[in-house]
C-alpha cells in the first residue's frame, strides 16, 4: 500500500462495451497488478482488480479500526484511574501560575 492507505498501482479506464469485448485482457491486466475501472456514459462505475488487491481493501479499514479501538480503550482505562481523575481535579483546580509553570515542566521533560 502506498501512503495514505492508496494502492500504488497502474489503472486503465474502459467503457463498459470495451470491457465486455475485451474482457480476457482486461482480466489478465487485474491479475498482474492493474486496476480497470468500467465507465457506463463516461462515468465509473465498476472495478475489476485482482483477488490480492481486493483481499487488501477489504481487511485494511477492519484491522485499521481494531487498532483504533485498543487505542481508545487504553485511554479509557488510564482515565479511569484514581491517579489520572485526581490530577485531573488538581488541574482543574489550579491557578493560571500553577499552570504555566506544570507545562514548562512537561515541556522540559520532553525534550
Amino acid at each position: 500500500m502506498a501512503p495514505g492507505g492508496r494502492l500504488s498501482t497502474r489503472s486503465a479506464s474502459v467503457t463498459a462495451t470495451e470491457a465486455k469485448n475485451e474482457f480476457g485482457r482486461l482480466l489478465e491486466r487485474a491479475m498482474q497488478g492493474d486496476i480497470v475501472v468500467i465507465t457506463k456514459h463516461d462515468a465509473p462505475k465498476a472495478v475489476l482488480l485482482s483477488m490480492e488487491k481486493f483481499e487488501t481493501l477489504s481487511r485494511t479499514p477492519e484491522s485499521r479500526i481494531n487498532t483504533l479501538s485498543a487505542e481508545f480503550d487504553a485511554l479509557l482505562s488510564r482515565m479511569q484511574r484514581s491517579s489520572t481523575r485526581d490530577a485531573m481535579q488538581a488541574a482543574f483546580k489550579a491557578s493560571p501560575e500553577q499552570l504555566g509553570k506544570a507545562a514548562v515542566a512537561a515541556a522540559r521533560k520532553r525534550a
